[in-house]
């Protein structure tokens, strides 16, 4: 018998706040997180806004020498894990530590360390270059740190799937407490891309948004998208088995019923026409949570505000959905905080859980011009109240990984 799996914590560093309360606020009221970058000389881009993580201080969770040996995905990942674990009012003591897991994802990892140390390395040699280089770059040391610093000895592990890393971590951690693995898992995805190699990558690719307004840049579903707009921060969850959040007496915001992970087998970039991996991996997810379509309420988008996502994303829900996909709610919280890459899956489960928690439906904002190929309820531009029982939450990555998260008002 497989063990229910719910959600006792959340943390989250985004574009709209610095913490999970300010972050959930800021999103109900259609703030937007977006604006001129500042990481980067916007000058030297074709891009020139970007969902900036903004006065955050990794000293009021990291000891100020720890700090200068992560990058700043790993300080955004350890910062939003120790607010979870605050939240789920966690305990790791040494008899529970060997069932505390850790599973949190990155992208593109330490993408900042990268270039500024190869560039020590081009002016001044090798010698110059860091010890704590590889340490400090590579993806795993988000969940490694973690691990480290609250002392959590069970499974271990880092997804890179990128856009989809953070939905994948968090279905892989799911999968792990409902075979009996661990009691507890802290997953989620970080991210900090907005560097210059990555601005030009993704710039090159004609893949971001041009439009230098940071109030129309992100508009998923819009006819006027262009691109999507690069974010950076980190969302967590801690995870437990039923039996040990009971045993605890932890608040349960709300429960994981299904995952579902695809392959598009197509394209390093562009998404299977009409959007089929999604179709298969929203449909895996249903029936891992032994739920029909019509028992959604509401669905995350992945929503990236690129051309062909949204509208194969559309035709995607519309597949699995029928004519229910007309009677369901669907935003893309992305055109509040821009695209956080591996981080976006994290994000927008701890947006799942506070959606069923609250009642609260969060907006597409920047939303203008309809377009006719997207045709879908995206919830325009105002929060609405309405109460939930099982969301959908769908990221979809280069390399054509397709992942799905349910999540469900918890019953006893």
């Amino acid at each position: 018998m497989n063990n229910r799996v719910v959600i006792t914590g959340l943390g989250a560093v985004s574009p709209l706040g610095n913490d999970t309360q300010t972050t959930w606020e800021n999103a109900v009221k259609g703030l937007n997180g977006i604006g001129r970058m500042t990481r980067r000389d916007p000058d030297l881009f074709p891009a020139k806004v970007a969902g900036e993580v903004k006065d955050f201080d990794p000293t009021l969770y990291i000891d100020r020498k720890e700090v200068r040996k992560m990058d700043l995905f790993t300080q955004f990942a350890v910062a939003a894990a120790m607010m979870a674990v605050k939240d789920a009012d966690l305990e790791i003591t040494e008899e529970i530590a060997p069932r505390v897991g850790v599973w949190v994802g990155s992208g593109i990892g330490g993408m900042d360390t990268h270039e500024e140390q190869f560039n020590i390395f081009k002016e001044k040699g090798y010698r110059r270059v860091s010890p704590f280089f590889v340490p400090m770059m590579i993806p795993d040391m988000a969940a490694g740190q973690i691990s480290i610093l609250l002392g959590a000895k069970g499974i271990n592990s880092c997804t890179v799937t990128a856009c989809a890393t953070g939905t994948n971590s968090i279905g892989d951690a799911f999968k792990v407490i409902q075979r009996g693995d661990a009691d507890v898992m802290i997953t989620g995805g970080a991210e900090a891309p907005i560097t210059s190699m990555a601005l030009a990558g993704f710039s090159t690719a004609k893949a971001l948004s041009f439009n230098d307004d940071p109030n129309t840049a992100s508009r998923p579903f819009d006819a006027n998208r262009d691109g999507f707009v690069m974010g950076e921060g980190a969302g967590i969850l801690v995870l437990e088995s039923l039996e040990s959040a009971q045993k605890r007496g932890a608040k349960i915001y709300a429960e994981i019923v299904g995952y579902g992970a695809t392959g598009d087998a197509y394209h390093v970039t562009a998404p299977a026409p009409n959007g089929e991996g999604g179709v298969r991996a929203m449909r895996q997810a249903l029936q891992d949570a032994n739920l029909n379509p019509e028992d959604i309420g509401y669905i995350n988008a992945h929503g990236t505000s690129t051309p062909y996502n949204d509208k194969f994303e559309t035709m995607a829900i519309k597949t699995v959905f029928g004519e229910h996909a007309y009677k369901l709610a669907v935003s893309s919280t992305k055109s509040m905080t821009g695209h956080l890459l591996g981080a976006a899956g994290g994000i927008e489960a701890l947006f799942s859980a506070k959606v069923i928690e609250e009642g609260i439906i969060l907006p597409t904002i920047n939303y203008e011009t309809p377009d006719s190929e997207c045709d879908l309820d995206y919830v325009p531009n105002e929060a609405r109240e309405q109460k939930v029982n099982a969301i959908l939450s769908n990221s979809l990555g280069f390399g054509g990984h397709n992942a799905c998260l349910i999540f469900k008002k918890f019953e006893k």
